[in-house]
């Protein structure tokens, strides 16, 4: 459940994110001229837009991402849709995969506390009914005082293997901004930088090659989608017995992965090569955090399986092939 929650909290702020970004992410009126589509002056950009969000995409972190991304085109050499994919993969791989990895290590650490605490609160029951009966005290009362002692004595546990919960939210935290940020950086350079725009219109590649307009083939929305589908449900795989209430959250995530596509397709293709690279990312990355030697690195105090990925392959067969 906690993997869960801390999923479920990073999915919907990214839902709203998307919403924000999606609602700015293209001028509001544009004109053709041949087969190119171009802003008009002044409507609809991020200066146009003024209030909050002018401020949020003028901010210190985003102005930050933009150096960084116009650091790594300029010292690689690279065309721009593969300096946004070097981009991802190095902030990714340098920022989020050691905070998954923590992430890791605190869920290991709560999960192999869970037989203690089950143990501790049986006790707990039964001392506490027995002085409930000794001071007279109602169900009511017997009950309070059950889940007063409960939290602090977990809280205690917590505390002593260092483990509170709320630490493998850190990487949700983080991850989130970072991924606005850049977002919202790809967008200024798309859309308000003009000496840079020049650039990314022809910096793309194969049916992208205007990186600076929205992909209207669809491939790139429709390939997003799909890799988030494919996270999804190899996270479905992991949740045997999943309760009524995971299964809605499961079904939730499939729903926002089909609503990203139509998103990401109304957005510069910069920035669903991106999200594109970015989901791609996290998914190897997920993936890496499995493995056995990986686990014995962290020395995880919990190992479900020595072969985690024949595992999953074998899961992902029975569910949609047998």
């Amino acid at each position: 459940m906690l993997t869960v929650a801390g999923l479920v909290t990073g999915r919907v702020l990214q839902t709203r994110a998307l919403h924000l970004l999606s609602r700015w992410a293209s001028p509001a009126l544009t004109c053709t001229t041949g087969s190119r589509v171009r802003t008009v002056s002044g409507v609809g950009g991020a200066n146009g837009a003024g209030g909050w969000y002018g401020s949020l995409s003028d901010a210190a972190p985003v102005h930050l991402c933009e150096n960084f991304l116009v650091g790594v085109h300029q010292v690689s050499g690279l065309p721009w849709w593969l300096s946004i994919a070097v981009a991802t993969v190095s902030i990714r791989t340098c920022i989020t995969l050691p905070l998954a990895a923590y992430q890791l290590i605190i869920i290991s650490k709560v999960e192999a506390l869970q037989a203690e605490i089950s143990d501790l609160a049986r006790r707990l029951r039964y001392e506490v009914s027995v002085r409930g009966r000794e001071r007279g005290w109602t169900d009511n009362q017997s009950r309070v005082q059950f889940k007063k002692n409960l939290r602090r004595l977990v809280s205690q546990l917590y505390i002593r293997d260092n483990c509170h919960p709320f630490k493998a939210s850190l990487l949700v935290w983080v991850q989130l901004p970072l991924w606005v940020s850049l977002s919202l950086a790809l967008r200024n350079l798309s859309l308000d930088r003009p000496a840079l725009q020049g650039e990314l219109a022809a910096g793309g590649a194969l049916w992208f090659s205007d990186l600076t307009v929205p992909d209207s083939t669809w491939i790139l929305p429709v390939c997003l989608g799909l890799a988030n589908l494919l996270i999804v449900e190899v996270f479905s795989l992991q949740r045997a017995g999943a309760s009524g209430f995971q299964r809605l959250v499961l079904n939730g995530f499939r729903g926002f992965s089909v609503l990203m596509i139509p998103i990401a397709a109304s957005v510069p293709s910069s920035m669903a090569l991106y999200w594109f690279c970015s989901s791609l990312v996290g998914f190897s990355h997920n993936l890496l955090l499995r493995s056995p030697t990986v686990h014995r690195t962290l020395r995880l105090p919990t190992q479900r399986s020595d072969t985690p990925y024949r595992d999953l392959l074998s899961a992902f067969i029975n569910k949609y092939w047998k």
